[in-house]
């Protein structure tokens, strides 16, 4: 159950245009109505000690139980601050910094198909790549996890970890990340993403994903994400600089470039089967 500071904050943020200071003006509220409570409780547990006990039951029975002992996951509203972000593009060849081919993604193995060509990072139309309109949004994603085994079932920590996991209630070989929104925030800028592969360099670092800890040391410079060259231009930067990103839900998505396209599923992703 959600605290009560992080329900008003919630609230509060839903009325409020979303940009990068909306985003950082939520953390502060959030954190400053956190401290407020945790004092509120911390007054209450001192006036535990003044109560009679007339049936003197045992200490440990008045201990009160405030946390779960399963994996204590972040709000997957939390901003995931000073990742390393890469470029990637579908269609990419590979390389010695990128040794898997990306004609295909985790969740998708017709992906070069399904977009509709190869996305290169060079040849530009905008957002788009020059020479064809992509079936997909150009605005994507990786993040370095696969919920999905090569059997096709989730992996065991997948139903703890990924807070909408139960939500989606994922079927054998339906990844519940294939098409998650992200949010990208560079130098007061912030781009939306859809979340359609996994990488870089790794595919089970749940830790960092959705428990917030530091990305894997890798040999991108400890990357933590990958970006489209949609993402790249949108923002205004270049591969190996710094970004902070967090999820986002549907409903707080803002229109943009990013909107408005076909979702993974309606465009052919056998993930959806």
């Amino acid at each position: 159950m959600r605290s009560l500071p992080l329900i008003l904050a919630s609230v509060i943020v839903s009325l409020t245009p979303v940009t990068a200071q909306t985003y950082d003006s939520y953390d502060m509220m959030a954190e400053r109505l956190e401290n407020h409570h945790s004092e509120y409780l911390d007054s209450r547990r001192a006036l535990l000690d003044e109560l009679r006990d007339p049936f003197k039951v045992p200490p440990v029975a008045r201990v009160v139980q405030e946390s779960s002992p399963l994996i204590k996951r972040k709000d997957p509203g939390t901003w995931r601050r000073f990742i390393v972000a890469t470029v990637f593009w579908v269609g990419e060849q590979p390389t010695a910094r990128n040794p898997t081919p990306n004609n295909k993604s985790s969740w998708d193995m017709n992906w070069l198909s399904n977009f509709g060509g190869i996305d290169r990072p060079s040849l530009r139309n905008g957002y788009l790549p020059r020479g064809f309109t992509p079936k997909q949004t150009p605005f994507y994603v990786a993040l370095p996890y696969n919920d999905i085994l090569p059997d096709g079932s989730h992996r065991p920590e997948a139903s703890e970890v990924i807070p909408w996991f139960h939500r989606l209630n994922p079927k054998p070989y339906q990844s519940a990340c294939n098409g998650k929104w992200i949010a990208i925030h560079h130098r007061g800028r912030v781009c939306f993403a859809r979340w359609r592969d996994a990488g870089p360099w790794t595919t089970d670092d749940y830790d960092y994903v959705f428990l917030n800890k530091r990305p894997r040391p890798n040999p991108n410079g400890d990357a933590g994400i990958d970006i489209s060259p949609a993402v790249r231009d949108y923002l205004g930067l270049i591969s190996g600089h710094r970004v902070d990103w967090r999820f986002a839900e549907d409903g707080n998505v803002p229109d943009g470039p990013w909107k408005n396209w076909l979702p993974p599923e309606e465009a052919g992703s056998p993930t959806a089967q």
